[in-house]
C-alpha cells in the first residue's frame, strides 16, 4: 500500500512539474497570456485520463502535456492550439464527445480537437489503408484550420521521441510514415527544425548501426570542423564589425539522415562528403524596409573576401519559397580548398526559417484579438491547399497512389518561371513544359503538343529552369498519352493524367475481363477471382485494374504459360518459382531438393507480429524477394505480409517499402538475418579509374585468389584512358562485399569502388 501511494505522490511531482514548465515556457512568449483556460483544459484531461499509462509505464497526461509543450516552445503556437493540445486524445480514448469539449472549451478548441479525433480514429474497409484515409483526412480538415496538421506533427513528433518502448515492426511501421509523410508535410509548412529531427529520429530506428556510425565520425571530425569555421569566418566578421552590422554567426552542421541519404544517392563514403559545414549569417536590420539590401550589402562585402561559386548562388529573397522561408545562400572558396556554402538572412527570416508558417502568422491589434489567430492571405498555403483538394476531389482508387501523388506536392525545391505576359507562377525543380501546362488549366495540359521556351520551341517533356518565360502550344487533335506519366512531375499533372486515361482505360479493362472470361470457361477453370490475382502476380501487374487492362491492351496474351501456372499452383507445386538463393558449386542435387521442399510461408490468423522472423539458410526459400533492392544477408530489413498472407523481405531503405509502411503499417513485420555463410548471392560493385596496363589482373587477383570469391560476370569499357565497369560477385553477405571493395580501394589507379544497390 505505502507503494502505491510513493508511486502516487511521484507521479503527481512528475506531472505537475512538466505543467508547470508548460506554462513557463507560454508566459515566456509573445501571446496574450491566457493562463486560466489552459490550466482549465490540464486539468480536464488530466482527469480524463486517470489511471491510464502508456507503454513506457509513465502517466498518460504526460504524452498532452509533451505535445502542448512542443506546440507552445518549438512551433510557437498560443492558447488555443495549447488547449487543443491537451485535449487531443480525451474524445477518442475516453467517453468525453467533442460536444462536451464545445460546451467547456467553446466551438474553436472543440473544432481543433474535433479534426485531431477525426485523423486517429475512424473504421475503414479492408482494402483501404488507414495510414493513407487518415492522412486524406488529415489534409481534408487543414483546409478549414491549419493548427490541426501543427499539432498533429507536435504528437508525432513527441511519438518518435518515445518510440523506443515500441515493438520493432511498430518502431518500422511509424519511423516509415514519418518519413514519407510527416517529416515533407513539416517540410512544406516550413517547421525546419522539427522536419531535421523527424528524419534523425526515423533513421536511428530504421538503420541503428549506420546512425550510430555517421554520430561517431561528426563527433570525431568535430574539432577539425570548428576549427576550418573559425578560420573561415574570422576574415568576414571583420569585415561585418568594419560594415556596423549587428550579427551573430552560426556553423550548420548536416544532419545525420542527411549524410546518409547523400551518402546513398551519390554512392560514396562519409569522408567524400564536402558539404557537412555551412556558415549562416544572422544579422539583425537598422531598418526592416531595407533588409533585403542589407543582404545582398552582407553578399557583395564577403565574395570580395572569398571567390563564390557562380552556379550557386540562391536567391529566395525576392521570391521566398513556398513555405515562407527567405534567405540568400551562397557558395564561396576557403583558403583550405573546401566550398562551403554561407546562408545570409536577417532574424525576422531565420524565426521563419525555423518555426514556418507559425512565426509569420499576423496576430490582431486590440482587446478582442484572439489568441493565435491567423489571417487567410497566405497566398502560397492557400494556393497548395487548393491543388491538394484538387486531388482529393478526383481521389486514386489506390491507397498508395494516393499518397505518392500527395508525397509529390510536398516539394520543397522550387523554382520560378514566367508566363509570355510576364506574371511568375512558382514551380518544383525538375517540372516539364507539360507540368507548368496542367498547373495554368486541365484542358490546355490534355491538348498540349509542346511549348517555346524563351521562344524557342521545345517537347513536352523538357525541364524547367528558373527564369524561363514560357508559351505553351495546343491542338486541338491532341490527346491524353500513357507515356506522359512517365515525366511529368507534378502531383496536379500527375492526377489529371491519371484520371483522363481512368476514363480511357475502363473500355480496354471490359474488354480484357471478357477476353479472361473466355479464357477460363475454354480451359475450365472454376475459380476465374482467384485465377486472376494468381496471373496477376505471375505478369507483375500491381492491381486486378492493371491486369485486365493489359490483357485489353494486347500486352499480355493469355496462353500455355498462364495454364501451366494455373496447374502447376492447383497440383501442390506452390513456390516452384522461389528457388533457395545460390549455392555452392556442386550442390545442385541439393539445391533442387531445396527447391522441391520449401513452400512459401502462409502466415496464420493468430501470428504474433510483434516477434521478429529470423530468416535461416534452411528457411530462405519459404519468404519472397522482391526485385525492387535485392536484400542481402547483413542488410537492415523487414518482412511485409501481403495480400496472400506470404511475406516479402525487403530493404528498409527500400523505396517500395517506404509506400507499404506509410500504406499498410500494421502489416509489417521485424525481419533478422540468422545466416551462417553456407548460401550465396549476387551482389554487383561498380568500379571507375585510370586505365592501365595489369589493371584487371589486380583487380581479379584480389577478388578470385586472395579472397577466393567467384566473380559471375566482368563488365569494363575503357575512353580517353579512363575505365567505368562494374562486377557482379557470388557472395555470402554484406560484410564480403564491404571487406572486397576495402581491398580494392588499394589498387593504384582505381579512383572510385561504390557498391550498385
Amino acid at each position: 500500500m505505502d507503494d502505491d501511494i510513493m508511486r502516487e505522490a511521484a507521479d503527481d511531482k512528475l506531472i505537475n512539474d512538466a505543467f508547470q514548465h508548460l506554462l513557463d515556457s507560454y508566459l515566456a512568449s509573445r501571446h496574450r497570456k491566457k493562463v486560466d483556460i489552459i490550466t482549465k483544459a490540464f486539468n480536464f484531461a488530466r482527469q480524463a485520463h486517470k489511471g491510464v499509462r502508456r507503454l513506457s509505464g509513465e502517466p498518460y497526461i504526460m504524452h498532452p502535456i509533451a505535445v502542448a509543450q512542443i506546440a507552445c516552445e518549438e512551433v510557437g503556437l498560443g492558447s488555443t492550439s495549447i488547449c487543443a493540445a491537451l485535449l487531443h486524445d480525451v474524445v477518442e480514448d475516453t467517453d468525453y464527445t467533442t460536444e462536451d469539449i464545445e460546451n467547456i472549451f467553446g466551438p474553436k478548441i472543440a473544432q481543433i480537437v474535433e479534426g485531431l479525433t477525426k485523423i486517429s480514429g475512424g473504421i475503414f474497409g479492408e482494402q483501404a489503408s488507414a495510414q493513407a484515409e487518415n492522412f486524406k483526412k488529415l489534409l481534408l480538415t487543414m483546409s478549414e484550420d491549419i493548427r490541426v496538421i501543427l499539432i498533429k506533427i507536435c504528437d508525432r513528433l513527441h511519438n518518435m521521441r518515445t518510440l523506443e518502448s515500441q515493438p520493432a515492426n511498430k518502431q518500422y511501421k511509424i519511423a516509415g510514415e514519418t518519413l514519407y509523410i510527416y517529416a515533407p508535410l513539416a517540410n512544406r509548412l516550413g517547421l525546419n527544425k522539427v522536419k531535421t529531427e523527424l528524419e534523425n529520429l526515423s533513421f536511428q530506428y530504421e538503420h541503428p548501426e549506420e546512425y550510430a556510425s555517421i554520430k561517431e565520425k561528426l563527433a570525431s571530425t568535430h574539432a577539425k570542423r570548428h576549427e576550418l569555421f573559425d578560420e573561415f569566418t574570422a576574415p568576414i566578421e571583420a569585415e561585418l564589425q568594419r560594415m556596423g552590422i549587428r550579427y551573430e554567426i552560426k556553423e550548420r552542421v548536416k544532419s545525420p539522415y542527411s549524410i546518409w541519404t547523400k551518402m546513398q544517392n551519390k554512392h560514396v563514403s562519409f569522408d567524400e562528403i564536402y558539404d557537412i559545414l555551412a556558415v549562416r549569417i544572422i544579422f539583425t536590420p537598422n531598418n526592416r524596409d531595407e533588409e533585403i539590401n542589407e543582404c545582398f550589402n552582407i553578399y557583395v562585402a564577403i565574395s570580395k573576401i572569398y571567390k563564390s561559386h557562380p552556379d550557386r548562388l540562391r536567391d529566395w529573397l525576392s521570391h521566398p519559397k513556398a513555405n515562407g522561408y527567405q534567405a540568400l545562400h551562397v557558395t564561396l572558396m576557403s583558403k583550405q580548398g573546401r566550398w562551403i556554402e554561407v546562408q545570409i538572412r536577417s532574424d525576422r527570416m531565420n524565426e521563419i526559417a525555423e518555426q514556418g508558417l507559425a512565426a509569420h502568422w499576423k496576430y490582431k491589434e486590440g482587446d478582442n484579438a484572439d489568441d493565435d489567430e491567423y489571417t487567410e492571405d497566405e497566398a502560397e498555403l492557400n494556393e497548395w491547399l487548393r491543388t491538394i483538394k484538387e486531388i482529393l476531389d478526383d481521389p486514386q482508387p489506390d491507397a498508395m497512389d494516393f499518397l505518392d501523388a500527395i508525397k509529390l506536392n510536398l516539394f520543397a525545391s522550387e523554382i520560378f518561371v514566367f508566363t509570355p505576359k510576364g506574371e511568375i507562377k512558382t514551380m518544383p525543380t525538375g517540372c516539364t513544359a507539360l507540368d507548368f501546362a496542367f498547373s495554368i488549366h486541365t484542358f490546355l495540359g490534355s491538348h498540349c503538343i509542346g511549348a517555346k521556351v524563351n521562344h524557342k520551341l521545345v517537347p513536352l517533356s523538357h525541364k524547367l529552369q528558373s527564369g524561363d518565360q514560357v508559351e505553351i502550344l495546343t491542338s486541338k487533335s491532341q490527346h491524353v498519352q500513357q507515356s506522359w506519366i512517365n515525366f511529368v512531375s507534378t502531383a496536379k499533372a500527375k492526377a489529371k493524367i491519371q484520371a483522363i486515361l481512368r476514363r480511357n482505360n475502363r473500355e480496354l479493362q471490359r474488354k480484357g475481363e471478357d477476353l479472361f472470361s473466355e479464357f477460363c470457361q475454354k480451359n475450365g477453370v472454376d475459380n476465374p477471382v482467384a485465377a486472376a490475382d494468381q496471373l496477376m502476380e505471375l505478369h507483375e501487374s500491381r492491381s486486378r485494374d492493371d491486369f485486365f487492362l493489359a490483357i485489353g491492351d494486347k500486352s499480355i496474351l493469355l496462353g500455355e504459360k498462364d495454364l501451366d501456372e494455373l496447374q502447376g499452383r492447383e497440383s501442390g507445386k506452390k513456390g516452384w518459382r522461389k528457388l533457395v538463393p545460390f549455392l555452392g558449386r556442386g550442390d545442385k542435387k541439393k539445391k533442387e531438393t531445396a527447391a522441391e521442399q520449401q513452400e512459401l510461408f502462409v502466415v496464420p490468423e493468430k501470428f504474433n507480429r510483434k516477434k521478429p522472423i529470423y530468416i535461416t539458410d534452411d528457411n530462405i526459400g519459404q519468404y519472397k524477394f522482391k526485385h525492387c533492392c535485392h536484400p542481402i544477408p547483413g542488410d537492415d530489413i523487414l518482412g511485409f505480409i501481403d495480400g496472400r498472407h506470404q511475406i516479402e523481405i525487403h530493404k528498409r531503405a527500400c523505396p517500395v517499402a517506404a509506400k507499404l509502411k506509410a500504406s499498410f503499417g500494421n502489416r509489417i513485420l521485424d525481419a533478422k538475418w540468422d545466416m551462417h555463410k553456407r548460401l550465396f548471392f549476387d551482389a554487383t560493385i561498380r568500379i571507375q579509374g585510370i586505365d592501365r596496363v595489369g589493371m584487371l589482373l589486380d583487380i581479379s587477383q584480389i577478388i578470385s585468389t586472395q579472397m577466393n570469391v567467384n566473380i559471375h560476370r566482368l563488365t569494363i569499357t575503357s575512353e580517353d584512358g579512363m575505365f567505368d565497369g562494374s562486377i557482379e560477385l557470388r557472395v555470402h553477405d554484406r560484410d564480403d562485399v564491404k571487406e572486397i571493395m576495402a581491398n580494392l580501394r588499394k589498387i593504384e589507379d582505381l579512383k572510385d569502388v561504390t557498391q550498385i544497390m
